[in-house]
């Protein structure tokens, strides 16, 4: 559905609200593992994630790191598809036609419309809080390799 660069960039931004404080920051070697990326297509993701310290913030040097703030863990996970410039994937005609509407539909305009809403709302509505709250149990993963 989503970029493989937008998949590391939200698997990576639960892991950091779950981990990264001011106190507790978290280095991209642990980022990179924990979300089984290679590191240097990580670095790239949370530069992106980082830009104008809109979802998650660093610092360089000996203690250096990522971490968020309350105020980004609060954030819609909307907001990290923006980060990754696919916010507007959800707007868009699931065949990719470039005039999609109610008066001229494409074949699955209809039953699509209706998923549609339903992730749009599920992306506006869960927070990335949530979503890294849900991890802490292990009911669910944001890594599929076993331990």
């Amino acid at each position: 559905m989503f970029s493989k660069a937008t998949e590391y960039a939200l698997r990576a931004t639960i892991f950091i609200a779950q981990k990264g404080t001011e106190d507790n920051k978290i280095g991209i070697g642990e980022i990179s593992k924990a979300i089984d990326s290679p590191p240097s297509f990580t670095a790239k993701i949370l530069q992106a994630l980082r830009k104008n310290n809109k979802i998650i913030r660093s610092v360089s040097g000996p203690n250096g790191g990522f971490y968020m703030t309350e105020k980004t863990r609060k954030l819609p996970v909307r907001a990290i598809l923006e980060a990754m410039g696919e916010n507007e994937m959800l707007d868009k005609c699931v065949l990719g036609l470039a005039k999609c509407s109610e008066t001229k539909p494409c074949p699955m305009h209809s039953k699509y419309k209706i998923i549609k809403e339903q992730l749009i709302e599920l992306f506006e509505t869960k927070t990335i809080q949530h979503l890294a709250d849900d991890t802490k149990n292990g009911d669910v993963f944001i890594n599929n390799k076993s331990k």
